[in-house]
Parts: C-alpha cells; structure tokens; sequence
C-alpha cells in the first residue's frame, strides 16, 4: 500500500544527476581530438547498424541515437564513428562516482549515466551553489567535455523533470512551492513514465496537460495507471515520497542483434551458447539455480508494427551448471532448425524460475534410481556443478579467455552478455575479453 505523507510541503531532499550524451563524452574525454566534433557510438565495426549513443554536436546538427549510420552520414558527412567499449565506460562511471561522493554522497544509481542523491536539510538549502559544488569537482577530475545536468526538488521523480528539462550541462530547482506553475509548460510525453501507451490513457481520461494531471486525485491516478504506480507517480509529483517494495532478481538473459553475416543457423547456434553461458555465470555469483530456459529470435518485419518473434520455452531440475543449461538451449535450437519461419536478426537468451539456495528441499527421489536415472541424474549434475565452478574460478584467476566449454568464438563487436542496459551495469566479471585500455579509441574501418 502506498503511504501518503500528507502534511507541510518537503524541503529541497533530492538531487538527480544525469551526464550529457555519456558513450559519447566518455570517448571525447578520452580522445581530446574528439572534442567539439560530432561523434556516433556503434555496437560494432559494420556499415549495417544504428548509433547507442551521438555526441552534443551531432544533436545539434539533428542526428539523434538510433539513427543509422548512413543516414547520419547523410546528415553529416564527416561525421567520426566509434565502437562502443562498455568496460571502459563503466570504469569510468566507478570512478565518477567516487568523485560525486566527495561532495555528497550518492543514494542510488539508476544507469550508467544517472545517480540520486539525498540530501541533508543543510545540504538542500545550498541550492544552486552544492550542484555547482558537483559540477567543479568533476571537472577538475575529467575533461571539460564530459558534463552533467543537475536537479533538484523535495523527490526523485521532480528532481529528474528538472535535470532533464535543462540539458546539457544544466542546473534547475523545483520547490514545492513552485507548482504546478513551474512545469505548466511541460509536454506530457516528457515526464519520466509517461510512455505513448500511457499518454493515451491519461488523453481518454481527460488528461490533456500538465495542470490537469496536477489536479487529479491520488485514486484517479492509481485507475489511469490500473496500478499503485499511478498512485506513487501523484506522490513523487505533488512533493511526498513513496516507499518502494524491495524488487526481487527474477531472471538472467542476454540479446544480441546479430551482425548481417552472422544471421545464419551455425553462426545463431555460436551467438546462443555464448549468452547463455555468461548467464549462466551470473546465476553461480547470485548462489541461485534457475529451472527455465527461453530461446527467443527476432526478425524486422517491414509489413507489420511489432518485430516477428519465435519463442522456445524449456524446463529441468533446478540448475546451476553450464551443462544443463546448454542441454536445453540444444533442445530450444533443435526446434528453431525445425519451426523458425525467418532468418533471426537477434538472438536473446533467458535464464527464470528462480530458486535460492536456501529454498532448496530435498529431491525425495534424488537417492532412489528409478525410471529417470534417480541418484544418476542427482550425481551427474554434481559433477557438472563442480565444473562449472572450476572453470569459473580458472577464469577469474587466469583470465575471462582462458578456457571454454566448446569452441572458443567472439562476436562482432564483442561484449556478449556485458553490454550497458538501462537499470544494470555489468560488473567486471560479466566481461569475457581482456580490459580495453581507456586512450585505445576503436574508430570505425568503413
């Protein structure tokens, strides 16, 4: 249930950093020839492919992240091209943090480019003067170019309208005071967690503006957003803080669009075994085992709204070892050699019905043989459990590469299993090639 905390309007208890266009200004910060150029970040060394990520100066020039190469190049021909480097990235947001913890310290990390800070009454009193405290103590760590904007307002969700509202490089404030007058002119479509689906919604109840959804009641929102969501956006809106159930790991996977010559089954088959693998390194760290497995291809349908997607599911006894994992994905990939009606752009693998240690009871059969191999099956996943974890504690004491359960491969690109994604940034053993070094720039061949 979510709590109202009614009563006088909050002081200034929350700070929201975002940094401008990061990928991008990670890498001018990284290589200063870059600096006040326009820059697109891409997955992979390939003609074929999108921006993650575009540098102020391409913004402003009217390419934005998704834009494919060649049609940035169209916008802007000379533009430079670089391929993304998630290790170098996230070292980097490591060491920001720390540097951020000198001046306040940091409450929650939301992304790779976005942290909360809560602040002290005398520290939300500063006002302009502590984001600014921040902003010089980051620029006396790092470049010029690799920038912030900052917000500040009596919750996280005003604190977040005011750093985004004021990109790049920004400072804002929001009192309680301030409002609804302060964000009248906001677009809903720009408030954090309106989606288009949502707009819709709040346009079919009459929502048209922002001092419309102001004016809505706690319930009306709770019956706009069919959830307590709609009743924690009002809180997060009007000032009040909501309390937030802790969320629960509920799964491990990976995707990966695939490079054009890699859409083939051989080349799938290459790309599958490797997420599931660095899955199911992840599901060892977090001391759990996993009883599902889905497979999932996708390809571009240019005749229809939504991708096409085939979908294996597979289950078995609750695992915590490559080789059962592997022994299902053989089953899910069996069954797209014999079902898929297209050729995969990407491949994403899942890793679900998660079970902790300590929940684990005894398997009644697992010491009596019976039909299915009873104390066999129980005693073979033994070993496989006792490879897995070899092989892990070889890899971290020897290097990512240096053993594999099959052939050793890499993708185009690289990075399977530890790209950035919103709301998880991979941890250093999630990297399965050696570190990239911070000045070792990958600029594009084509």
């Amino acid at each position: 249930m979510t709590q109202h905390a009614r009563g006088p309007a909050r002081g200034i208890e929350r700070l929201y950093l975002d940094f401008d266009s990061f990928f991008a200004s990670a890498e001018q910060h990284f290589n200063p020839a870059l600096r006040g150029r326009p820059v697109g970040v891409v997955p992979l060394d390939a003609l074929h492919t999108g921006c993650i990520a575009v540098s102020r100066e391409a913004k402003a020039l009217g390419v934005r992240s998704g834009t494919s190469v060649v049609k940035a190049r169209a916008i802007i021909p000379d533009m430079i091209f670089v391929v993304a480097r998630h290790d170098v990235y996230v070292r980097l947001h490591n060491r920001i943090l720390g540097v951020i913890g000198t001046v306040v310290p940091v409450a929650q990390v939301r992304s790779i480019d976005e942290v909360v800070c809560h602040l002290l009454p005398s520290e939300g009193a500063q006002g302009e003067v502590l984001g600014q405290r921040i902003k010089a103590a980051l620029a006396a760590a790092f470049s010029a170019g690799l920038t912030c904007s900052i917000g500040m307002a009596p919750t996280e969700l005003l604190a977040k309208i005011a750093a985004e509202r004021h990109k790049p490089d920004g400072f804002a404030l929001i009192r309680a005071a301030d409002l609804p007058q302060a964000l009248a002119d906001v677009d809903l479509g720009d408030l954090p967690g309106i989606s288009s689906g949502m707009r819709a919604r709040l346009m079919a109840a009459g929502v048209h503006d922002f001092t419309t959804l102001w004016a809505l009641a706690p319930k009306q929102a709770r019956a706009i957003w069919r959830s307590v969501e709609g009743e924690r956006f009002w809180n997060g809106l009007h000032g009040y803080h909501s309390e937030r159930p802790a969320t629960r790991k509920s799964a491990f996977g990976h995707s990966r669009i695939l490079p054009r010559d890699w859409r083939n089954p051989e080349k799938v088959r290459v790309c599958a075994r490797l997420l599931t693998e660095s899955a199911g390194r992840r599901v060892r760290r977090a001391g759990v085992r996993v009883t599902r497995l889905t497979l999932a291809l996708r390809a571009r349908d240019p005749g229809a709204e939504r991708d096409a997607q085939w979908t294996w599911d597979g289950s078995f006894a609750p695992a915590r070892d490559d080789h059962s994992f592997l022994t299902a994905l053989e089953q899910g990939l069996t069954a797209a050699a014999r079902d898929l009606p297209f050729r995969p752009r990407s491949v994403s693998v899942m890793l679900h019905g998660l079970i902790a240690e300590a929940e684990m009871t005894t398997d009644l059969f697992g010491a009596t043989p019976g039909q299915s191999g009873g104390a066999r099956d129980t005693a073979r996943r033994a070993k496989w459990e006792k490879v897995s974890d070899l092989m892990d504690g070889l890899r971290a004491r020897m290097g990512p590469q240096a053993l594999s359960l099959g052939p050793m491969a890499e993708v185009p690109g690289g990075y399977v299993g530890a790209k950035i994604a919103f709301g998880r940034i991979p941890d250093a053993a999630d990297f399965s090639g050696p570190a990239v070094a911070d000045a070792d720039t990958h600029f594009v061949t084509f």
